[in-house]
């Protein structure tokens, strides 16, 4: 078969080259709006939204986190605090928001791992409603007392509840947080019994314990400057091993309360449906600032360490939480509030 001068079939490849152009000229407005979008992303402040107090772990990590944030990304990081119910109030607040990068959550995991066991209903469902972007810290309990108490060790100071059950009280930043948690681990686990009291939020709790309204508390690391001040007296270490701030603090776990375990890992997430590009943008960025000798120190300081890591990871950290805080949280019948 012959064709007329001029009616050429196109070669393969301007076939292909064409039918990419159509393509190109097809893509829904939509698409390339939102291309436009991540490419132009950030062009505008973006917020931060702190589900606890001002104050506590999470407030303190956002905000030492927030400035070298808005230098790496050349906008404006504003921090807003929208505390209670645990962590509810913020996580949906960010869950409801428009996922296009410029609302973001820091919170910590109890909020992901932990409300879903406490509360029948949520408003939202924090593992399918939000992304993890990044980790921040992990955040270790420290068990201080007020040092009018006699006790002068873990062990001392264990037989001192067990003699006067009930006598006690210690304080949360509410029903359901990891100081709390590992209040009621450590109560299972030594067998003992002392009174909850929950605050809203970790510093309204530190300032009572100072003042003398409470016995002890499960620190999220808030109080350790009070004491290197001689102001409470650190008994133990909540976690699997030791803090570098005190080595010479004792682990739970090494005084007979075997895989005591309360460190939670505080971090930021998004709404669902944020363009994973502008999740591994902030991703990297967030890592970048964690893995310098400033914000390695200044974590340090809060009682936590830094671990930088990939989304990925913190959501099975997440889901590792769940399984064990779930645990305990039907073995001592704890609801919300």
């Amino acid at each position: 078969m012959t064709t007329r001068p001029g009616r050429h079939r196109p070669a393969p490849w301007r076939r292909a080259l064409l039918a990419l152009a159509l393509g190109a000229v097809a893509l829904p407005a939509t698409q390339a709006q939102a291309q436009a979008t991540q490419a132009a992303w950030p062009n505008k402040p973006i917020k931060v939204v702190v589900n606890f107090p001002p104050g506590g772990a999470a407030d303190t990590i956002a905000r030492a986190i927030g400035q070298p944030l808005q230098d790496a990304l050349g906008q404006p990081v504003l921090i807003e605090n929208r505390g209670g119910a645990n962590g509810n109030i913020g996580g949906e607040n960010v869950a409801r928001a428009a996922p296009d990068g410029y609302t973001l959550l820091m919170s910590s995991g109890g909020m992901v791992s932990v409300n879903p066991h406490l509360y029948p209903k949520m408003s939202f469902d924090p593992a399918k409603d939000l992304v993890p972007v990044a980790a921040a810290a992990r955040v270790l309990v420290y068990l201080v007392i007020k040092p009018s108490l006699p006790p002068q060790n873990i062990k001392e100071f264990i037989a001192y509840v067990k003699e006067r059950p009930g006598k006690l009280s210690y304080g949360s930043p509410g029903t359901g947080s990891s100081p709390h948690l590992a209040g009621e681990m450590f109560k299972s686990q030594a067998g003992l019994f002392a009174v909850h009291v929950p605050y809203r939020g970790a510093a309204p709790a530190l300032q009572d314990l100072l003042a003398g309204q409470l016995d002890f508390y499960f620190d999220p690391g808030i109080g350790l400057n009070q004491v290197k001040a001689g102001k409470l007296r650190l008994l133990a270490v909540g976690s699997p091993k030791r803090s570098p701030q005190f080595p010479d603090v004792p682990t739970l776990d090494e005084v007979g309360l075997k895989g005591f375990d309360a460190d939670t890992v505080f971090g930021f997430y998004a709404p669902a449906g944020t363009p994973a590009p502008i999740v591994a943008r902030l991703n990297t960025e967030i890592n970048k600032i964690l893995a310098t000798p400033a914000m390695k120190e200044r974590i340090g300081n809060l009682g936590g360490e830094a671990v930088p890591g990939t989304p990925a990871s913190f959501h099975d950290r997440a889901v590792a939480d769940s399984t064990r805080f779930g645990a305990i949280i039907k073995e001592r019948k704890i609801l919300a509030d």
